[in-house]
């Protein structure tokens, strides 16, 4: 990579000139639109990026080659030129059943990976015979109630050869269980799975709200399902660290870069803690973020994220593995960018989000469906999403290249700011003792609850457009077919749930559950105990509330 320095002087005065001969006329003749420009994070944007722009900037410590440090360009040497990222599709709703007919028929449309989306009842580790649950079984995603469930999620689907990402947190150590054990008695082996548990705990306290136990038990399910991973699953991603929840929460792109760097610091740490070696289970981290509709800032999000976490493996942690240094990463796009109002204009903001998560590197992507707003999506608008993922890797021609963006002035110097405002929020967040302590005291909540709101005011004003929205009114708005979820299926899940229950030893549950009971109390790794528990058929619920009686439940502090 060419080292020789810029001229900061030339290039300084014929800005200059530029500014007094040809910009300030046009100025006069043709004003800006608009007083002040800033991106979507408040971020002020100036009329034009120039050398000066990045004084003391060195392209081989700060941009480099792809596959080695800083990673700004990418993990791999080759990056799509010689394998495309995954296309998953979230999918999930009604039965299990149900949804097993929807991952085959996206498979059989070319998507290369699955994503499983669980429903509320689900996520909060309750039963679908719950009194809480009546009416939102099945709603947002599939219910899973016992193994029999997860048995039919994937019914003949060859899990060797397919990964399979699963967006579970509060109790996904329990669904993990569930998976493998279903996996292991269709005939795969555990060593051969490839996959994602997203587990990330911290973010549901952050942002994403459902939790059940408090901060210090949740993290220590976290890293026995890390262990475990290492132990028997070596090939899955044992954590997937989300920034996208925050991001929907109405945080910033730094604010969405810095708590989810910070929340991999945790984990990190929580895990050496037990004993293992951060180059035993780095490899395997794994994260998740949003690409919102700041075409440029997003794409800078994922340089910078991908520089700092080297940094942050490589010193704060010393690993030694290169493995260990890479940030791998899936994107989605922004469902909260998503509108109600003119749904088909969705499309072309899911385009322009997708393109800039492909840009920045990412190694799988979903792509949100024009009907979300609604309902959860029709088989057409899950295949116009996933067409619009195959048209970029296939017609743009953005593939040809690595990292076509590097060396554009205004990019690398947003890459920089995001950069150097990561840095500063982890020193605020190490000051508090870390993100558990961050959390208690609620400082990632009120930051994002201000971003939020800030940005609703500017929407409300008008500074921020969205299309439909508040400019661009359209007399008549789009009407959708939306899928509908029948009402029948809550009274079909309780009545498999209570088939299995009839069916079931109640000694081997009460055993299994007792044990479990038992081992909470102590330090040793639960992953065991949930396994047996599950392949007893204990519930989800059952499970979930004997961890209560040990851990306690979370109260989140009023602020």
């Amino acid at each position: 990579m060419d080292k020789t320095p810029i001229n900061l002087t030339s290039s300084s005065n014929s800005k200059r000139r530029w500014e007094k001969t040809v910009l300030g006329p046009a100025n006069k003749r043709v004003p800006p639109r608009q007083e002040n420009f800033e991106n979507i994070s408040g971020y002020p944007i100036k009329t034009l990026y120039s050398p000066e722009d990045l004084e003391n900037f060195d392209p081989s410590k700060d941009i480099g080659y792809p596959g080695e440090l800083p990673f700004t360009r990418g993990i791999h040497p080759n990056m799509y030129r010689s394998r495309l990222w995954t296309m998953r599709q979230f999918s999930g709703f009604g039965t299990a059943s149900d949804t097993n007919q929807r991952f085959h028929y996206l498979l059989n449309q070319g998507q290369t990976g699955l994503s499983v989306a669980f429903d509320l009842p689900t996520l909060m580790g309750l039963d679908s015979d719950h009194i809480t649950s009546n009416g939102e079984i099945g709603k947002c995603g599939v219910a899973i109630d016992t193994l029999a469930d997860m048995e039919i999620l994937f019914k003949n689907i060859d899990l060797e050869k397919i990964s399979t990402s699963m967006t579970i947190n509060c109790p996904a150590a329990i669904i993990w269980a569930m998976y493998l054990v279903s996996a292991e008695k269709h005939g795969f082996q555990w060593k051969k799975l490839r996959g994602t548990l997203q587990n990330d705990i911290l973010k549901e306290y952050i942002a994403q709200k459902e939790w059940i136990y408090p901060p210090k038990p949740s993290v220590r399910l976290v890293t026995d399902s890390i262990e475990f991973a290492v132990r028997h699953v070596p090939q899955w991603n044992s954590i997937s660290i989300s920034g996208y929840h925050i991001r929907e929460a109405g945080s910033t792109a730094l604010q969405e870069l810095a708590f989810t760097l910070r929340n991999g610091i945790e984990y990190v740490e929580a895990a050496r803690n037990i004993g293992l070696s951060p180059d035993d289970f780095a490899p395997r981290i794994s994260f998740f973020f949003n690409a919102h509709n700041d075409f440029f800032e997003e794409i800078a999000k994922y340089r910078a994220a991908r520089k700092v976490w080297a940094k942050v493996m490589k010193e704060r942690f010393d690993c030694k593995d290169p493995r260990s240094w890479m940030l791998r990463f899936h994107t989605q796009t922004a469902g909260c960018s998503l509108t109600a109002q003119q749904p088909l204009n969705n499309i072309v903001r899911t385009s322009i989000q997708a393109l800039a998560a492909v840009l920045g590197g990412t190694q799988s992507l979903h792509t949100n469906s024009m009907d979300e707003t609604f309902a959860l999506p029709t088989e057409q608008a899950a295949t116009t999403a996933l067409r619009t993922q195959q048209i970029i890797a296939t017609e743009s021609e953005v593939t040809n290249t690595i990292d076509p963006m590097a060396g554009s002035y205004f990019l690398e110097k947003l890459t920089l700011e995001l950069e150097k405002g990561c840095w500063n929020y982890f020193k605020k967040i190490d000051s508090m003792g870390g993100m558990i302590g961050a959390i208690d005291r609620c400082y990632p909540q009120k930051e994002i609850q201000e971003s939020a709101y800030h940005y609703q005011q500017a929407v409300e004003r008008g500074e921020k457009v969205i299309v439909g929205v508040n400019q661009f009114l359209g007399e008549y708005e789009n009407q959708l077919e939306t899928l509908s979820i029948d009402s029948n299926v809550g009274k079909k899940q309780i009545a498999n749930l209570n088939q299995i229950k009839a069916t079931r030893n109640p000694q081997l549950v009460k055993k299994t559950l007792f044990d479990l009971q038992q081992a909470a109390a102590s330090s040793t790794n639960l992953m065991p105990f949930l396994l047996n528990c599950v392949k007893a058929y204990a519930t989800l619920g059952e499970i979930c509330e004997e961890l209560k009686t040990v851990f306690g439940i979370y109260h989140e502090p009023i602020f």
